[in-house]
């Protein structure tokens, strides 16, 4: 067993690897960039070690800087986690070489599987089943178009050196493909350093079902059964669960062989996945990732072992544990990954601080696997996710409904989230009924992600304005008193904060704007320390205590349990459940603000970098034309022309970096309307 282990890798992922070894008795280093310092995987780890800048190229993908650190911390291994250099054969290598354990598997076997062109032919010769497609080293256009013409429309691009999603195109027609070519290269090439690509037939319902593997150095390799990871947003999974539902026996027992033969064809040590299209009772090996996955939970709950924890006994030259002759599945389990990001805007990753953060309360049938905390950054420059949620059941009718109690028990204010999906995808009948495919949410678009925000219901409107106005009447009186305390009359009446009057009774006046309307309120105080709450033609009683766990607001002799998160002149009420509401009081005496432009300039919606410019200087364009492509959080967004236009100019070049809300096209004033 290791004494020390070096943990390359950030976020939710080093939380997990710590927390594990700690269980262990391993010491355990961090690594972490300017960006990270004050991250909770390195308060969590031991010690933490610094490693660059905050551009990953420049920390958490620099081999030479993660081996010095190893070296300097006296670690006797290395964790890559996943993601990042997790996959990277030159880094395993490197580490053996500085006299450092890689937990992970052999660098030929990331090689051959790393490659999804070479782990084809190999799947190939195993007897594996593979979907039609093209995995060959000729990567010219007539060469692709030749090829993609053989397999038949519509065809799956892929990115042959990763995952995750990057490089990834569904292309229905042939005058599509030479620009989804070189769109899915470039994302390729900046993602994973490979612009190569593959071909695939693109199956229109599939399921994704993928299995567990686990090796040892001493040829014992077994199946930890499957996951299945259907429901998918831009190619990357947001719910998975295991096992997968309704999944014949027969065909488990043919996935699992398939996978450990798959295993064995590459020599393969460690944890890995073998990842499968499910297509009616036919299966095909999509790729296999030599890594632990970020879904690895759901397994764990089911078999009810610890996978870092063999990972580090097989690494360390020990057998499989004695645990890997008699699994079984016991129970379901579902995980949902909870990220910072907009699924109304094509789920544009989201950046700001966690103003306000809670998870529900851990048990042994539900589980928080998170690497950030209250009040820590969401940046642009890694991977947008907050935490995974996983829940437990006897069977999968009582995991789901484990798992949607606890979903509606999350707070989260500073940034979007995809609470609302993920809670909207979990009540879909459909969903409930089993019915998983990979097209399932593009299926469901519509009442997933509504086009128009629901109107809230009168009797919601006025517990929500009730609320926001008795957060600011408790504050009130909280300034007041603690001012009463500091003068050397604490009983004068000017310390007290009922807006009593000699004549006539006392109100305070109050100006919220709320989803973009003004809403005048009046507030008159009653001598219980209640209040009367008077707008439009309506007047509610109401009366409220906050403590830790919020706000108790009775509102008409009717109690109701919320919380109130202030942040600036806003205040985002939260309802169990419910979408966030957020009102802004408002001065009333503050002049009108100025018209706002910026519907109609092209403004960077997040930072990153400018990777295309779709445009030059005098072009005339139609609103919605690509102008420029943004790469941010791993992934490529295409910015379109707001409206249309002469282009003046384009401030910025290929390759810089922009600020949020950064002007990228400038159009010439005579073309504005």
């Amino acid at each position: 067993m290791f004494r020390k282990i070096l943990i390359a890798n950030r976020g939710e992922i080093a939380c997990r690897v710590i927390k594990t070894a700690r269980r262990l008795g391993i010491a355990t280093a961090a690594v972490y960039s300017e960006a990270d310092r004050n991250a909770a995987h390195v308060a969590l780890a031991d010690e933490a070690w610094p490693i660059g800048p905050p551009p990953a190229r420049e920390s958490y993908l620099s081999i030479e800087r993660i081996i010095d650190a190893g070296r300097r911390a006296g670690a006797e291994a290395i964790h890559p986690g996943y993601g990042f250099l997790s996959e990277n054969a030159d880094f395993a290598e490197a580490s053996a070489s500085a006299g450092i354990v890689f937990i992970g598997p052999p660098p030929a076997a990331i090689r051959r599987m790393g490659s999804k062109a070479e782990a084809k032919a190999l799947m190939e010769k195993a007897d594996v089943p593979l979907l039609p497609g093209y995995h060959g080293a000729a990567q010219d256009f007539p060469s692709l178009a030749a090829a993609a013409g053989n397999i038949g429309y519509p065809v799956l691009i892929k990115a042959s050196a990763g995952g995750g999603g990057r490089g990834m195109r569904i292309v229905e027609r042939s005058e599509d493909l030479e620009a989804a070519l070189s769109s899915a290269a470039r994302e390729a090439r900046s993602a994973f350093g490979s612009g190569h690509l593959l071909l695939e037939k693109y199956l229109a319902r599939p399921r994704h079902v993928e299995i567990q593997l686990f090796a040892d150095m001493h040829g014992n390799v077994v199946s930890l059964f499957e996951r299945d990871c259907s429901i998918q947003r831009r190619y990357q999974k947001i719910i998975e669960e295991a096992p997968a539902p309704d999944l014949d026996p027969s065909l488990r027992a043919a996935m699992a062989a398939a996978a450990i033969a798959a295993g064995r064809a590459v020599g393969y040590v460690g944890a890995g996945t073998v990842e499968f299209l499910v297509a009616g009772s036919d299966f095909y090996f999509m790729e296999m990732n030599t890594r632990l996955q970020v879904e690895h939970a759901v397994t764990e709950m089911i078999t009810g072992q610890d996978l870092v924890e063999w990972q580090i006994l097989v690494a360390s030259g020990e057998k499989l544990p004695q645990a890997a002759t008699g699994l079984s599945i016991h129970g379901h389990a579902i995980e949902a990954r909870i990220y910072a990001e907009d699924p109304g805007r094509e789920f544009l990753p989201s950046v700001g601080h966690l103003v306000h953060l809670r998870m529900p309360r851990q048990n042994l049938a539900l589980r928080v696997d998170s690497g950030v905390r209250e009040g820590d950054a969401i940046g642009s420059e890694y991977d947008p996710m907050i935490a995974k949620l996983i829940a437990w059941g006897e069977d999968r009718p009582a995991a789901l409904s484990r798992l949607q109690s606890a979903l509606a028990k999350w707070e989260i204010v500073g940034v979007e989230t995809n609470l609302g999906l993920l809670g909207a995808i979990l009540a879909h009948p459909e969903f409930a009924a089993g019915g998983l495919d990979t097209g399932f949410i593009a299926r469901h678009k519509d009442a997933l992600l509504p086009p128009e925000p629901a109107l809230v219901p009168p009797a919601e409107q006025r517990l929500i304005l009730a609320a926001a106005v008795l957060a600011v009447l408790r504050d009130t009186e909280s300034e007041a008193a603690a001012a009463a305390e500091r003068r050397a009359d604490p009983f004068s009446p000017w310390a007290i904060a009922d807006a009593w009057r000699m004549n006539g009774a006392g109100f305070q006046d109050f100006l919220l704007s709320w989803d973009g309307e003004k809403v005048p309120l009046r507030a008159y105080a009653g001598p219980d320390g209640s209040w009367r709450l008077v707008f439009a033609s309506e007047s509610v009683h109401a009366t409220a205590r906050e403590d830790e766990a919020g706000m108790a607001l009775r509102l008409d002799r009717v109690e109701h349990h919320l919380r109130v998160v202030r942040r600036g002149m806003d205040l985002v009420v939260i309802r169990r459940g419910k979408k966030n509401e957020v009102l802004t009081r408002l001065d009333p005496l503050a002049p009108p603000a100025g018209h706002a432009a910026g519907a109609e300039r092209l403004i960077a919606p997040i930072p990153g970098r400018i990777t295309r410019i779709l445009v030059k200087t005098g072009d005339a364009v139609e609103k919605g034309a690509a102008l420029i492509v943004l790469e941010a959080m791993k992934m490529e967004l295409t910015l379109s022309a707001p409206r249309a236009g002469s282009v003046s100019e384009l401030p910025f070049g290929i390759g810089e970096m922009v600020e949020e809300g950064a002007e990228l096209v400038r159009f010439a004033p005579e073309a504005a309307n």
